[in-house]
């Protein structure tokens, strides 16, 4: 635990500058293309040195996030002003990093202390039908808390079997991604679009056909896969695998956790609905009193769970800090480099990326098509927040609007953010942390570009299937 408390100064530090602040500060309009290096170059340092110089990545990986974020900051500063700078890390840090990292942090303590032990076997049928749940559950939980949840068991099954990586790919692809469609509390690009007017069941009634369409089709394609690596691990075939798992003498250990996961949706939930408007002044920064409560409550969540959990629960699943160590390290360079990025999207047509803009519109009107794969494309490389309320704000902002007459065209923002986060690695936070986590239990996982190469060939066709099917009008 004090590892993970121990980078907190140095993450805030390097705190992202927030669409909110930077648009505030700088418009983005006078931004050009090479502000978007430092970003660029902090994408392929993730990328290419663990392909290129592993052991060093591995030891130095967080250095190398400061270094690129450095790079922005920087010549920002010079250019703005350090004072415009220092205003907006402020910001940054206390309204945008901590509450960051602090949820993530409470997610993967409390479902980190739920253990299932048992005769759980790593057949197709359990494989599918666990990817199933999660995919189920990340709706309700999050797509990091029920990634959270259910990644150690299925590792744990599936830890005699000599091909399990793309068990983890898969399991990316729905429960850390595409899950999360029906619910603001399923993933943050819908729970922004509540905090801006959505209505809390919308995105449940529109993206629930699309929602069903991908899992399915995607699961269909892993069952196939799994039973094909399944009989080559020298398995018995499908035909003769028994479609139910073997319970007998399965338990669960640390259930108390389960409170403790309730507790941390209602506490998400509350702050998205409760506006007490009340506020405070913390180094210039306002602080609303649901956030700041959040938050404070969080930690209570997580050190209870810390406190509570049984010790054979966290060592029965191999727990330690070094996924979300390494996930806050590099996600804060992330947000740092990531911010003049979002600033010249934030600008529209009067910004660097005018062309990208234009590219959704067609005589002035929205090509419902083309916001699904400009807002998916980029959610898959930029954070799937800000990127989300780009094209809400550039689709007219008016939530009432786009629930109605432009209904399409939100239910095709929404669904690019939510599944095309599962292209990259970093398109969602739970997706580097799944990686992680199977990387400690000694699964070899694809590359940066190995998994964009899985992507590519499982997920833009069924993309391309769901662009017909739902949103070709």
């Amino acid at each position: 635990m004090t590892r993970f408390f121990a980078f907190l100064p140095a993450g805030v530090v390097l705190a992202c500058i927030p669409l909110a602040a930077c648009a505030a500060d700088v418009d983005g309009s006078q931004l050009g293309l090479h502000w978007a290096l430092p970003f660029a170059g902090m994408l392929l340092s993730i990328a290419l040195l663990p392909l290129l110089a592993p052991t060093f990545w591995h030891r130095h990986f967080g250095k190398i996030a400061a270094a690129w974020a450095l790079a922005f900051l920087v010549p920002f500063a010079a250019s703005f002003g350090a004072g415009a700078a220092l205003a907006s890390l402020a910001h940054a840090a206390i309204a945008e990093y901590v509450p960051f990292i602090v949820l993530l942090a409470a997610l993967y303590t409390v479902a980190g202390g739920i253990c299932v032990r048992g005769n759980l076997h790593g057949s197709p049928a359990l494989n599918t039908g666990l990817i199933a749940l999660g995919t189920l559950l990340a709706s309700i939980m999050g797509t990091t808390g029920a990634a959270m949840l259910l990644i150690r068991p299925l590792l744990r099954a599936n830890d005699n079997r000599r091909h399990a990586a793309h068990v983890v790919v898969f399991f990316i692809f729905l429960v850390a991604n595409a899950g999360g469609a029906l619910s603001p509390l399923g993933d943050p690009p819908l729970f922004l679009g509540f905090l801006n007017g959505v209505d809390f069941f919308w995105t449940t009634v529109h993206l629930a056909l699309p929602a069903l369409f991908v899992t399915a089709t995607v699961l269909s394609v892993f069952y196939v896969l799994d039973s094909y690596y399944f009989r080559r691990d020298g398995n018995p075939g499908p035909a003769r695998v028994k479609l139910t798992p073997d319970l007998r003498g399965v338990a669960i250990d640390g259930k108390v956790n389960f409170a403790l996961l309730a507790c941390i949706i209602v506490l998400v939930l509350i702050s998205g609905v409760w506006k007490p408007r009340v506020q405070f002044d913390v180094f210039g920064v306002p602080v609303q009193l649901q956030n700041m409560l959040r938050d404070a409550g969080l930690l209570v969540v997580l050190f209870v769970s810390l406190r509570v959990t049984p010790s054979s629960a966290r060592d029965g699943n191999g727990f330690s800090w070094a996924p979300i160590d390494e996930v806050a390290k590099l996600f804060a360079g992330i947000f740092v480099t990531i911010a003049p990025v979002i600033a010249m999207l934030h600008a529209g047509q009067r910004g660097a990326f005018a062309d990208a803009v234009q590219w959704t519109l067609q005589d002035g009107q929205a090509t419902v098509p083309l916001y699904f794969w400009v807002t998916g494309l980029l959610s898959s490389f930029l954070d799937n927040a800000p990127t989300y309320l780009v094209f809400f704000n550039i689709a007219g902002g008016d939530a009432q609007t786009l629930m109605t007459s432009g209904a399409s065209t939100l239910a095709a923002i929404s669904a690019g953010a939510v599944f095309m986060g599962a292209n990259t690695y970093i398109g969602n936070a739970p997706n580097f942390m799944v990686k992680a986590i199977a990387e400690s239990r000694g699964v070899r996982m694809p590359s940066f570009f190995g998994f964009i190469g899985w992507s590519a060939c499982v997920l833009l066709p069924v993309f391309a299937m769901t662009t017909w099917l739902f949103f070709w009008h």
